[in-house]
């Protein structure tokens, strides 16, 4: 059995979902199916998950929300007439719609979430309806019935252990089964979401529960590519990754796979495959386990911006107990998780993504770290770009770091800060954000392109 997620790309219109349909069918172990929302037609289109949570907060505010309302029910009867559904599917999704836009708003978190997932939910009835037709055995299924319960966090939703004792029994249907991504039910029955994106999860959910043999998420590339392909013209594709790798690279900004959705496959030795709903023949990417380091020390260079760091530094801050703690608790106070924390014997800095800051609370913050910790020294620097190096075969590769430092010298790129993961899988530099482009392209100079052959 295969479980097979489909994105917002692959479901955008009727066309796509003939293609969606084609693949399931070409296989018969692909039983269950995760759908995404509709995504963009185009770079100019707007993602229906969007237009639902604009008519949710035009609704909260007083304000109509009929014109996105308007919007999402034609993305779906765009798909319907293209494919010649029955009208019947669009006046279910109609009905369904305007239930949760009219519903209480008394927990605005709770409203804005069951209207998001209204995206998916719906596409998945679309989806089963069209499968019908076509005269294969298929059902809609919906997350509460299946038994996919998770925590009461609005938007960053956990799949709780005693789920999988349910969902496991969706091995049995005879159907092939049509899923929403992106959400399940609290225990109590109310409707919590993922984060965005967060169908990656959901596939890797029900493919750990019913012991899937692999889980496919098909999405509009061949490949996971070993950097962003707007600052390299045509990088090597990756054919294989192990988990820990794909982690660290999703995290550090490859938005191919959700950088959450791969616990749940992890957790059951089940291998992932990244494949181009658009040329399903391409091989695409398997994430796997652990595979042989036969492409040198480095599989990957991802990178982001919209860093920021805070910079501690106290003499004999080493020697001086709880110090750490009761940083973070200041931090923690204003609600500022961090990402990274390089130190040295008398400092420390702090990196944050910026967008958790605005310059009241940066005043505040520095006050308070002064005050209380008696800090020598105290700031911020700001527009920072993240870039993360990573490969299973640096564990084994000695002077890789000396490599990426020379090769960031050479490109005239001065390095922030560095930061190397204990698991010695990834390394981490802090640059300008304006430098951000210019470094990756250097390490990819460095690690991927041939050395050039000097001739006398």
């Amino acid at each position: 059995m295969k479980v097979v997620k489909f994105g917002g790309s692959s479901l955008a219109t009727g066309k796509q979902l003939e293609k969606v349909f084609n693949i399931v069918t070409s296989d018969p172990s692909r039983r269950i199916i995760v759908v995404s929302a509709p995504g963009k037609r185009n770079a100019e289109d707007e993602k229906v998950t969007d237009l639902l949570i604009a008519s949710g907060l035009h609704a909260m505010n007083g304000e109509s929300p009929q014109p996105f309302i308007d919007q999402v029910i034609g993305r779906y009867r765009d798909i319907a007439e293209d494919l010649a559904l029955p009208p019947t599917i669009i006046e279910t999704i109609k009905d369904d719609l305007l239930s949760r836009v009219n519903g209480s708003q008394s927990d605005p978190e709770q409203y804005i979430d069951t209207l998001k997932a209204s995206g998916e939910d719906n596409h998945a009835k679309l989806v089963a309806c069209y499968f019908q037709m076509k005269g294969v055995h298929a059902k809609y299924m919906n997350p509460g019935d299946a038994g996919l319960i998770v925590t009461n966090e609005h938007g960053n939703a956990q799949v709780l252990p005693s789920a999988y004792n349910k969902l496991v029994e969706l091995r049995d249907c005879e159907e092939i089964i049509i899923f929403p991504g992106f959400f399940g039910y609290s225990e109590e029955g109310d409707i919590f979401t993922f984060s965005r994106s967060g169908s990656d999860v959901t596939g890797s959910i029900l493919a750990h529960a019913v012991k899937a043999e692999l889980y496919e998420n098909y999405t509009d590339v061949d490949a996971v590519f070993s950097v962003n392909p707007t600052f390299v013209e045509h990088p090597k594709e990756i054919k294989e990754l192990t988990y820990r790798e794909m982690r660290e690279l999703s995290y550090a900004g490859f938005t191919v796979l959700h950088d959450e959705a791969l616990i749940p496959a992890i957790q059951a030795g089940i291998p992932v495959q990244i494949k181009n709903t658009n040329n399903p023949a391409a091989k695409g990417t398997k994430i796997v386990n652990s595979r042989d380091n036969t492409n040198g020390p480095v599989v990957g260079i991802a990178s982001g911006g919209g860093f920021c760091s805070i910079y501690v530094s106290k003499y004999l801050l080493n020697r001086e107990i709880g110090f750490g703690r009761r940083l973070y608790s200041i931090l923690e106070q204003y609600g500022i998780s961090y990402e990274h924390t390089p130190s040295g014997i008398d400092d420390v800095t702090v990196i944050i993504r910026e967008n958790q800051l605005d310059a009241e609370e940066e005043n505040h913050i520095i006050e308070q770290i002064v005050s209380e910790l008696q800090a020598d020294e105290v700031n911020i620097q700001h527009s920072l770009a993240l870039i993360m190096v990573v490969g299973e075969g640096m564990r084994h590769n000695i002077g890789t770091m000396a490599r990426a430092a020379n090769a960031l010298a050479q490109a005239e790129v001065n390095i922030e800060m560095i930061n190397q993961g204990s698991s010695e899988v990834s390394m981490m530099f802090a640059v300008k954000e304006v430098d951000e482009k210019r470094a990756v392209q250097a390490l990819y100079n460095e690690f991927f392109q041939p050395a050039s052959v000097l001739t006398v």
